[in-house]
């Protein structure tokens, strides 16, 4: 006697090819890794190094020094001054955890074209030029963070020189405060700032101490900022670099 039994379902190449596109390909995975930050290549890799700590206001290096090395920020802030032969200095720039600076050894440059100084105590990791260059080559992660960053700064330095030319100063010295704060930036915004003197944020944005005192009284009044054991930037602020 003969049992029939009753036959399976035939799968349609779709489902089967549907089913075999959902398996992970181990390559996609690891190009979807996030990269790890600057901060952890320099501490994982086997790279030369040292980790120097500077009060607020100590000179981190000055203009004219051999320029051998490039820095990293792990805490803290760093003022960036370039001082004339006239002997007028102008700060250009002010760094935070996450940034570089000194990064012209690359680019062959032999001496600093600026001074360093540290804006509030700071956390300088320090790399030798040779092991900087070495750590490009052999680890492409880094590399690539280390591209993106610089192609950042100078998209920053654009963005300044287009903001000093065009916007009044109180758009000035709101971007400036916002950028202190580091908004936008992939950490966490800092929220209160290292203490900045008005003739700092005067210089820094090309105009007067009086017109900075003024703008920041409106922004209090107005709740963009705050005082209280520091300058707090509130995300209010925006409004006044976004209005037309």
């Amino acid at each position: 006697m003969m049992i029939r039994t009753k036959p399976k379902p035939l799968k349609s190449r779709g489902a089967a090819k549907k089913k075999r596109s959902r398996k992970a390909d181990p390559r996609e995975a690891r190009n979807i890794q996030h990269v790890p930050p600057a901060q952890a290549f320099l501490e994982a890799t086997g790279v030369a190094k040292k980790t120097i700590e500077f009060a607020k206001s100590a000179i981190i290096f000055s203009q004219g020094d051999p320029c051998d090395s490039v820095m990293y920020i792990e805490a803290g802030a760093v003022r960036l001054s370039v001082l004339s032969h006239s002997g007028k200095e102008a700060i250009v720039a002010v760094l935070g955890p996450g940034d570089f600076l000194g990064e012209g050894a690359l680019a062959a440059q032999r001496v600093r074209m600026g001074t360093a100084t540290a804006a509030a105590p700071s956390r300088i990791l320090v790399v030798p030029r040779q092991e900087m260059v070495r750590l490009l080559h052999e680890e492409p992660g880094f590399s690539d963070r280390f591209i993106g960053y610089m192609l950042s700064r100078n998209i920053r330095i654009e963005e300044d020189l287009v903001d000093h030319l065009f916007n009044s100063g109180e758009k000035r010295l709101a971007r400036m405060l916002l950028l202190l704060a580091r908004y936008g930036k992939e950490d966490k915004p800092q929220g209160v700032l290292p203490k900045l003197s008005q003739e700092m944020l005067a210089e820094m944005i090309g105009t007067t101490r009086s017109r900075v005192n003024f703008f920041m009284n409106k922004f209090r009044k107005l709740g963009f900022i705050e005082y209280n054991g520091g300058l707090k930037v509130n995300t209010s602020l925006l409004s006044v670099v976004l209005h037309e």
